[in-house]
């Protein structure tokens, strides 16, 4: 078993470099994940883990010896410290081989409901928006134009490891349209433009909803390709929600309607 105890070691500030660096984690196809829950939810997800760094006091742990057969690091508490954003993460850090997220990978169900987010800036809204997509269970998320790195730590802890699983892929917004339309899933854009109240719509059909941002909405080409528009009526002095108790709102009354 190899220990590290000096933050100054290569390894660990190349695990610096992938934890603040999108540019480092696309070159070299790795990231990090903090947490025993989030590291098994990736192993489960199908991601490939290449070390498992941990602390002394866990090193009987059970989830040590699920990860036999890969390098594992005994890392001092000063490395922890200042890896971890958490200190609810029992000890765990991982790094994993990042996946192509191509549309190409997705598998579809015969009646399919499909969440896409547009242009969704904020990590912690994306994070949120996967631990809904989980909670429905739906069968994938795409992610179109997307702004942020799917392997932030910031998505990665905000989603709860559900960015482990749920079947994602990114693309431009005119990729996902022609998979859409390719694979006969009608389109329903989250939009107050010329739009219906959500739940007067039908979802039993294979579906796909689309949210875009807060401050801007949703984008031309999605208002225009739409099956149709919806809204969500609001009653109060504001005429927008956070995008992620949108999309919860919207994906279940859908799932409310397959039932």
């Amino acid at each position: 078993m190899k220990e590290i105890t000096s933050i100054q070691n290569p390894f660990i500030k190349n695990i610096f470099k992938l934890q603040e660096k999108a540019r480092e984690r696309k070159k070299q196809g790795l990231f990090l994940i903090e947490g025993k829950r989030e590291i098994d939810l990736a192993k489960k997800g199908g991601y490939e883990i290449t070390s498992l760094l941990f602390l002394s006091s866990v090193k009987n742990d059970a989830l040590l010896s699920n990860f036999h057969d890969i390098e594992q690091i005994l890392i001092s508490q000063e490395i922890y410290d200042k890896l971890a954003y958490r200190n609810t993460t029992e000890g765990f850090l991982a790094i994993a081989k990042t996946k192509s997220l191509s549309l190409s990978d997705i598998k579809l169900s015969k009646n399919p409901l499909i969440l896409v987010a547009e242009s969704i800036e904020k990590p912690g809204n994306l994070g949120a928006i996967l631990r809904t997509a989980d909670a429905a269970n739906i069968d994938a998320v795409l992610i179109a134009d997307a702004k942020s790195d799917l392997y932030n730590p910031n998505i990665i802890r905000s989603s709860v490891g559900c960015v482990f699983t749920n079947q994602i892929a990114i693309g431009t917004s005119e990729e996902i349209i022609a998979f859409l339309k390719e694979k006969k899933v009608q389109i329903f854009a989250a939009t107050l433009q010329n739009s219906n109240a959500y739940h007067l719509e039908n979802y039993t059909k294979p579906s796909a909803i689309v949210v875009g941002t807060e401050d801007t909405g949703l984008t031309e080409i999605w208002r225009t390709n739409a099956t149709q528009n919806i809204n969500i009526p609001m009653q109060g002095m504001i005429d927008s929600m956070n995008v992620s108790v949108a999309a919860a709102i919207l994906l279940f009354e859908a799932k409310r309607q397959r039932v």
